[in-house]
């Protein structure tokens, strides 16, 4: 996302948790910031992209990226977390006069590289407006859906679908193999019919295969649901399909799997079915 920026010709200045994390954007021109302080300082724009709210509320307020900030700044937060925190971290960053947009993504990690990302947004306006450059470097579907929070409700929206597009796609697979039939051969017939999906085109395959190489972990679509089902409590809606998908992720979690793409959601389905 921030080589896509880059690429964009944004005068722009990277940080990440990660020592070495930002080599592809600064091969493209962004200079690398030593700390979050430092790269707030002179931005109009910030965008996170982190795990969680807890390390949202590290880089913003323990590792003063909010202090840096002026007046005026607006961040733009693509991680994943609740409504509730994206609109405790806005009414923060509020009373220091910065604007924030909760703005999270989905498409995939093919998403991410290829600039094609879906942004779900919740926020002001004015700005909404601010950041809308910035939002089209990085994705082709922007939507704003309301006030601050509501990215992260219709993102937790967007995992609630997955977890069942993900679990039925792993049974169509398991039921073709099991028949002693071409699963690539039937996946490709019925994707231009009703079946079709994202999962069913991009993550089919890895489900044949029994392989399941990083796109999105586990563990992270895991959070997303303990954010979902939560959210579903509070407002009495019934989630049986995400509750399972949930049980399911628990259990790759605790085998050790936790690390691998959320296709291997299809671990547990083969290995009941005897595959």
């Amino acid at each position: 996302m921030a080589a896509n920026l880059a690429r964009a010709g944004f005068d722009l200045r990277v940080w990440n948790r990660t020592p070495g994390r930002d080599e592809a954007p600064v091969a493209l021109g962004a200079r690398p910031a030593a700390s979050p302080d430092e790269l707030a300082a002179g931005c109009d724009v910030v965008v996170l992209c982190l795990t969680d709210a807890p390390q949202v509320d590290e880089v913003l307020f323990a590792r003063g990226l909010a202090d840096g900030l002026r007046a005026g700044a607006v961040v733009v937060d693509c991680s994943t977390t609740s409504p509730l925190a994206a609109q405790r971290v806005a009414a923060a960053l509020a009373e220091r006069g910065v604007g924030f947009v909760d703005a999270p993504v989905t498409g995939g990690s093919e998403g991410a590289t290829k600039g094609t990302l879906t942004i779900l947004c919740g926020g002001a306006e004015d700005d909404l407006a601010t950041v809308a450059p910035v939002l089209a470097a990085m994705g082709t579907s922007i939507t704003h859906l309301g006030p601050v929070g509501a990215g992260q409700w219709a993102k937790a929206i967007n995992q609630v679908i997955l977890a069942g597009t993900y679990l039925a796609v792993a049974e169509g697979v398991t039921l073709a193999l099991k028949a002693g039939l071409d699963a690539s051969a039937v996946v490709a017939a019925i994707a231009r019919g009703a079946a079709g999906s994202w999962v069913l085109e991009n993550r089919s395959a890895r489900m044949i295969a029994d392989e399941y190489p990083l796109g999105f972990k586990i563990e992270l679509h895991r959070k997303d649901l303990g954010i979902a089902l939560e959210l579903a409590r509070a407002v009495g809606a019934v989630l049986p399909v995400t509750s399972l998908a949930a049980t399911l992720e628990d259990g790759l979690v605790a085998s050790g799997h936790g690390g691998e793409d959320n296709s291997a959601l299809a671990r547990p389905i083969r290995r009941l079915s005897g595959l």
